[in-house]
């Protein structure tokens, strides 16, 4: 069992990489399927943020950047560690022209802390097309952390050209398999999971019976009193299947830490600050510091959400979301930088709206397959033996179409605009799915 220490002598390798080393508002409204759809819009924030966790008898507790102000002397000296997700370093789009400053604005904020975290998680997403300048220019930004570690895990976005080969180069000293670790710091158990690798056609991130084999040895001998925490990408709680907001094998994993009577579970991914407790268990998904993604179920699809910088005020700030399961309901705080009650109503709803409007219905020639709005279109293409099929990406965000026999070699990561061919020459059905979001599936019916 592979596990890192709390502390290194050099907190950067050679390389230069850090090691892996006013008002509240409050709403409880309950539609018919028990989900509170005006309270997920609320839960969303702006970027440049992160969590900040102290121990509270031993046990993790959070506190959101913004309410620093109001803690307790006895909260402050209680900082523990620090969180930070989704910094997509080499995003560009409308969304957020400048991801690396708002990263910078995260850094700021945790050096601002009434005490240094002993150490920082970034919770996966570092990049956005997995580039070496763009780890790059994520190290140089975290290199800034008044902390002595910071500990990563992929997210999909990092793994994306060579399924994290050279995310480990980087961050992968002493992990396990894709990346797997654990460390004890203070007492507390820390477990690093990996979810966002050979991913399938038509499923939500997967952890793999190999991890999940080595997480059951790694807590084996633990007191059921230790506190745990576990970190991945992808939630590790069924958020919104329908948008790959899940971990297919999640349950399995878990098992092994029932016995436990304190689990925190942290994730990315989603964009948002969300928060469901089930027994002694306490999952804890993050905001980015590049973009908003809509809240589940408000928009057609994921992906960035572009709001007004006049408006900004409105919607900057944090927000804490507590799902109960047993009563249905969320139970919602927020806390704007306007002073004023949260307009995540109003703005989700114009940026979408405006998203729309701005969409041009995208011309398609023979043989051509759009990528828009988190679809391909057709979704079922047919044409004749010898045919090329290509496909063009008209999203904002990057994609990946794969073959779910191997009929064709993966496709590179295509970013906006650009296209992707192949000749299929024999008949038959060709199923293939976005190997970045798996819940885009298509088909190229040969005949």
């Amino acid at each position: 069992m592979s596990k890192h220490q709390d502390r290194d002598d050099e907190r950067f390798d050679a390389q230069g990489n850090t090691r892996p080393t006013g008002s509240n508002y409050i709403a409880d409204d309950q539609s018919d399927d028990g989900i509170d759809r005006r309270g997920f819009l609320r839960c969303m924030a702006w970027a440049g943020t992160g969590m900040v966790w102290g121990l509270s008898g031993g046990i993790p507790t959070s506190f959101p950047v913004s309410r620093l102000p109001f803690l307790t002397d006895a909260q402050r000296k209680s900082i523990f560690f620090a969180q930070i997700s989704d910094s997509h370093i080499g995003f560009s789009k409308d969304a957020n022209k400048d991801v690396t400053a708002t990263l910078q604005q995260a850094v700021a904020k945790l050096n601002a802390l009434p005490q240094n975290p002993a150490f920082v998680l970034h919770t996966g997403d570092i990049t956005q097309l997995s580039k070496p300048d763009e780890f790059d220019t994520a190290n140089e930004v975290l290199k800034g952390l008044k902390t002595d570690r910071v500990f990563y895990i992929p997210g999909e976005h990092d793994v994306a050209t060579d399924n994290g080969a050279a995310y480990l180069q980087r961050y992968g000293k002493g992990a396990n398999g894709g990346g797997w670790y654990s460390f004890d710091h203070s007492g507390v158990h820390f477990v690093g999971l990996v979810n966002v690798l050979n991913l399938k056609a038509g499923g939500l991130g997967t952890l793999g019976g190999d991890q999940i084999a080595w997480l059951e040895r790694d807590v084996r001998g633990l007191s059921s009193s230790t506190p745990v925490v576990v970190f991945a990408h992808v939630p590790l709680w069924t958020v919104y299947p329908e948008w790959g907001w899940g971990t297919d094998d999640s349950e399995q994993a878990l098992a092994h830490l029932k016995r436990f009577g304190s689990v925190t579970v942290l994730n990315g991914h989603i964009h948002q600050i969300m928060q469901k407790v089930e027994g002694h268990i306490s999952f804890h998904t993050a905001m980015s510091t590049a973009f908003p993604q809509p809240a589940p179920g408000t928009a057609p699809s994921p992906g960035p959400m572009t709001v007004e910088p006049q408006r900004l005020a409105s919607v900057l700030g944090v927000a804490d979301v507590t799902f109960v399961p047993t009563r249905g309901t969320l139970a919602i705080v927020d806390s704007t930088l306007s002073g004023q009650p949260p307009a995540f109503d109003a703005v989700t709803h114009d940026a979408m709206m405006q998203k729309t409007t701005a969409r041009k219905q995208l011309a398609l020639g023979p043989g051509q397959v759009g990528i828009d709005n988190f679809n391909f279109t057709p979704s079922v293409l047919t044409v004749k033996a010898g045919s090329t099929v290509t496909w063009i990406n008209k999203d904002d965000v990057p994609h990946l179409v794969v073959s779910v026999k191997g009929a064709w070699k993966q496709s590179p990561v295509l970013d906006t605009d650009q296209r992707y061919t192949v000749t299929l020459t024999k008949p038959g059905t060709y199923d293939y799915f976005c190997a970045l979001h798996p819940k885009m599936q298509g088909k190229v019916v040969v005949q």
